[in-house]
């Protein structure tokens, strides 16, 4: 079962992701242009698509919505012990937290969802969901905690952000018109399929192109210690979360596979954003997504027993 997850699901992640690096190395690719059309374009239909498709039910919905703010809630708390420990600087605890409770739901692992589920619609579906609930968490936690005193109080900054963001739109219309079983015509319906078809190749090659750009360094004891509590802390508060919330089928498996992403790109662009440690951000970015193909394929093998 090993061998076949590797040659099957990471392997062609990781295939996708080095041939993204070789093209940066070789072209320096437009990366600006890339992640706009990941955000604003694949990202968004995939999600709609998701959720027009879905199988979920309000129920199911809930439940996802609570494992989701238990396992995040867990990890800032587990987080915030270590850093305090560590005797980190306030602004190295927030880029600290937010590699450990921002992972890379969407152009990693809405991919290695739709390859270990064949596309299944409810898998895709809580992926999609997971990835939307990941993207209020960052831009609102995730700005929120970086910027610290310089917002002094006005959060406007973030209401915009959170605001510009077409993954929550796309996600509560999906739902909608599922919910209200309104047909989309095929002008629609084709071109929002052509986008999903190809956001498993356009995502990974994108990651593959945003972190080579960071020089790899080996030498950060913070680092590790992030990575660890992201690849192995994660997937095991994710276990239990599922087994305690009696979650059993696809949707523990999709969750309990959720639950071990690598570190978000997205932590890394807020660190360049804000200039909040952003060397420590883009290594865990790197060496989580490193280590990964190691820690995914073991946590594969494991769901598949749910």
């Amino acid at each position: 079962m090993i061998a076949d997850i590797i040659l099957e699901v990471v392997l062609p992640v990781f295939v996708l992701i080095g041939i993204g690096s070789w093209m940066q190395r070789v072209f320096k690719l437009d990366l600006y242009t890339l992640a706009k059309i990941n955000f604003y374009c694949i990202t968004p239909a995939a999600v709609f698509m998701s959720m027009y498709h879905s199988d979920i039910s309000g129920e199911l919905l809930g439940t996802i919505t609570l494992f989701y703010a238990l396992y995040v809630f867990v990890l800032y708390i587990i987080g915030s012990i270590i850093a305090r420990s560590m005797k980190l600087s306030s602004g190295m605890k927030a880029a600290f937290n937010n590699s450990i409770m921002l992972d890379n739901s969407g152009n990693y692992g809405m991919p290695i969802n739709a390859l270990v589920f064949k596309g299944d619609p409810l898998a895709a579906s809580i992926q999609a969901l997971i990835m939307s609930l990941q993207s209020l968490l960052t831009f609102t936690y995730g700005v929120i905690s970086i910027q610290g005193v310089k917002l002094k109080g006005n959060y406007r900054s973030v209401i915009i952000g959170f605001l510009k963001m077409p993954v929550p739109y796309a996600l509560v219309l999906g739902l909608l018109l599922h919910a209200l079983d309104v047909p989309l015509p095929t002008f629609v319906s084709q071109p929002l399929t052509y986008a999903q078809q190809s956001m498993v190749a356009i995502a990974l090659l994108t990651l593959g192109a945003q972190i080579v750009k960071y020089p790899l360094q080996l030498y950060r004891i913070d680092v590790y210690v992030s990575v660890f509590l992201r690849l192995l802390l994660g997937p095991v508060i994710g276990c239990i979360l599922v087994f305690v919330l009696d979650i059993k089928g696809i949707p523990g498996q999709a969750l309990l596979i959720a639950s071990g992403m690598p570190t978000g790109v997205n932590t890394s662009i807020l660190a360049e954003e804000y200039d909040n440690e952003p060397d420590f951000a883009a290594q865990t970015v790197l060496i989580s997504t490193l280590f990964n193909v190691i820690t995914i394929t073991g946590l594969i093998t494991l769901a598949k027993t749910l």
